[in-house]
C-alpha cells in the first residue's frame, strides 16, 4: 500500500503533521466495512522509531548511515496492506526518487506531503526547543543551518514528487481526506500502480549488460567535463551528445557530484534489463532531473 513521504525544512512540524496523518488513517481504517481497508495499517517511520539523533546530519558519513537506515525501514515495510509515512527531512530530490522507485517497484502509490513552514518561524521554534533544555529534539544552529541551505524542495512537477500535497504553517491539519483518496482510493476503487521499466526488478540477460552501462555512463560524463573544461565561465545551456540534449546548470557541475549520480544511476538499473541502445538516452534523462 501506500508511501508517504513528509519533507520540510528541520523544526518544521513535520512529526505533528505525521501524527496528524496517523491519527486520520487509523480512525478511516477502524470504521471502514470494506475488508480491503479494515485489513489496512500504518507505519510510522521517523528519528525516533529508527534510533537516531540530530547530530547524525553533523558528517556526511553519518547522515549517510542515516538516510541508508530510513531507506532500508522504508523498503522492509513496504507491503500490501500497509501504509507507510515515512517521516523525516527527506530533503534530497535524489533520496525521494530512489523511494519513489521502490514503491513502484511494489506497484503502490506514492506522495509527497510538504510542510511548508517558513524558514523564519523553523527557526525560531528550534530556538525555543534548544533553550527549553530539550536539546534531543532540537538541531544545533550550525546543523540546522547547513540542512536549510541544502534542502531541496518537492516539486509537483516531477514524477516522483507526485502528487504533491503542501500543507501551510496556519493550516489547522494536513488534507488528509484528499492523501487518503490520491493513496488508497475513494469509493472502494483501490489505486493502482503500473511499473515501467525502470523500475520493474529483472535480471540482466546480457552477458556485457553491466560493462555496457558502466562504459556509456562514464563517457556521458566525460563529454560533460570536455566541455566544461573548454568553456570556462560559461553559464548552463545545453549540451546535444548522441541520442539526447543535457540540460547544464547554471553553475558548473564538479566531478565529485556527476560520479555520484552516476552511482545511483547504475545502483539504480544494474537489476533492470535496459535494451543498450536505452543506456544513454535513459542517463541524460536522468542527469536532467537531478541536475541542479
Amino acid at each position: 500500500m501506500p508511501l508517504i513521504l513528509i519533507s520540510g525544512y528541520p523544526a518544521s512540524g513535520k512529526t505533528y503533521r505525521s501524527n496528524q496523518l496517523v491519527e486520520s488513517f487509523k480512525s478511516k481504517i477502524q470504521a471502514s466495512s470494506d475488508a480491503r481497508i479494515s485489513r489496512l495499517k500504518v507505519c510510522h517511520i521517523n528519528h525516533q522509531s529508527l534510533g537516531l539523533d540530530r547530530h547524525v546530519y553533523r558528517e556526511a558519513r553519518t547522515e549517510k548511515d542515516a538516510r541508508a537506515t530510513e531507506y532500508s525501514a522504508v523498503k522492509r515495510a513496504l507491503g500490501k496492506d500497509t501504509v507507510v509515512i515515512a517521516d523525516s527531512l527527506n530533503y534530497i530530490k535524489g533520496f525521494r526518487y530512489q523511494l519513489y522507485c521502490e514503491a513502484k517497484a511494489v506497484h503502490t502509490p506514492s506522495c509527497v506531503v510538504h510542510v511548508g513552514t517558513p524558514i523564519s518561524s523553523c527557526r525560531e521554534i528550534n530556538t525555543r526547543i534548544l533553550e527549553s533544555g530539550s536539546k534531543d529534539d532540537g538541531y544545533p544552529v550550525d546543523i540546522f543551518d547547513n540542512l536549510v541551505y541544502r534542502y531541496e524542495e518537492p516539486n509537483g512537477m516531477t514524477r516522483w514528487d507526485s502528487p504533491l500535497f503542501t500543507v501551510p504553517y496556519d493550516d489547522e491539519a494536513p488534507p488528509c481526506q484528499d492523501i487518503w483518496d490520491a493513496m488508497v482510493g475513494s469509493e472502494g476503487k483501490a489505486k493502482t500502480v503500473k511499473p515501467n521499466p525502470a523500475t520493474v526488478m529483472k535480471p540482466a540477460t546480457e552477458s556485457d549488460y553491466l560493462y555496457e552501462l558502466d562504459k556509456i555512463s562514464q563517457g556521458v560524463l566525460n563529454v560533460i567535463m570536455e566541455w566544461q573544461k573548454d568553456h570556462p565561465g560559461d553559464g548552463g545551456g545545453e549540451l546535444a551528445i548522441a541520442e539526447g540534449t543535457i540540460e547544464l546548470p547554471a553553475n558548473p557541475v564538479s566531478l565529485p557530484q556527476l560520479q555520484r549520480l552516476r552511482r545511483q544511476f547504475i545502483s539504480l538499473n544494474r537489476l533492470h534489463n535496459l535494451p543498450k541502445a536505452r543506456i544513454r538516452i535513459s542517463f541524460i534523462e536522468y542527469l536532467n532531473d537531478n541536475l541542479v
